[in-house]
């Protein structure tokens, strides 16, 4: 199989805009550094950071219901732990995500935001080594932190299919491959694969929802991405959650080896 890495992103906050990375380093059982280490809960929400749980992501902002956050660009800086938030280049909110009072100013920028569009207050939560994860901890991974994954020749398939582009951030994945035959990925799980210097075994297919009919670059629902999917394929798959299972890096252009 020849495939090679061709982009990769992390989400440091659930919900909000992807961070482009040319490299990064994984451990056994991690997900990327940072990726979903924070969410905005809704005031409805129950959340321990003591005894922090997988919950769905209806308990937090989030794109299936709220395509108004495509609006904002988000930067997150490990370092300094500051937050900015802009939109069309112009900063709105530049805060702190581990201080108090920051975490207050961000909560409150997007309580605004929201216009009661969904139950306040917000608050912005966390938990040491916990990752808010769009998928449920899976019976067959040894952890509840996965790596995404999607081919793009897949999404090559499926623009074909429905006779439009298809941007490939609407998935929201962490790596984007590109080689392998379209849909083969599919036929990858609990097997493993060696992505640069890592090695992942491959877990489970990702389940589409509401939030890919998101047009990242207009904010509006503009392809039904679930609907379509399920007319030209029978399945609303696309993509690919791994775990890491030997501590390696990830840089744009690696190769990707592993099942025939």
């Amino acid at each position: 199989m020849e495939a090679s890495v061709k982009a990769i992103y992390r989400y440091p906050v659930k919900g909000l805009s992807p961070e482009k990375l040319e490299r990064v380093e994984l451990q056994v059982g991690g997900c990327l550094p940072h990726d979903r280490r924070f969410a905005i809960a809704l005031g409805t929400t129950e959340f321990d950071p003591k005894a922090p749980c997988w919950l769905q992501k209806t308990h937090f902002i989030m794109l299936m219901r709220d395509e108004s956050l495509a609006r904002l660009t988000t930067h997150f800086d490990p370092a300094t732990g500051m937050l900015r938030v802009a939109a069309r280049g112009e900063t709105l909110l530049q805060a702190s995500l581990q201080e108090p009072e920051g975490c207050r100013r961000i909560a409150g920028f997007f309580d605004e935001f929201m216009a009661g569009a969904v139950p306040g207050p917000l608050r912005v939560v966390e938990a040491e080594g916990h990752a808010f994860a769009d998928a449920p901890p899976k019976p067959n991974a040894s952890t509840g932190k996965y790596v995404s994954l999607i081919n793009l020749n897949s999404i090559r398939d499926f623009e074909e299919k429905i006779g439009a582009p298809v941007e490939p951030l609407r998935f929201r994945a962490n790596v984007y491959f590109d080689g392998p035959p379209a849909w083969q990925e599919q036929q990858w799980i609990e097997r493993e694969l060696t992505v640069g210097s890592t090695r992942l075994r491959v877990i489970a297919p990702i389940t589409r929802c509401a939030a890919t009919e998101v047009n990242p670059a207009t904010t509006e629902r503009d392809i039904p991405i679930v609907r379509e999917l399920l007319r030209h394929y029978e399945h609303n798959l696309m993509g690919i959650y791994a775990e890491v299972i030997g501590a390696g890096a990830i840089a744009a252009g690696d190769g990707v080896s592993g099942p025939q």
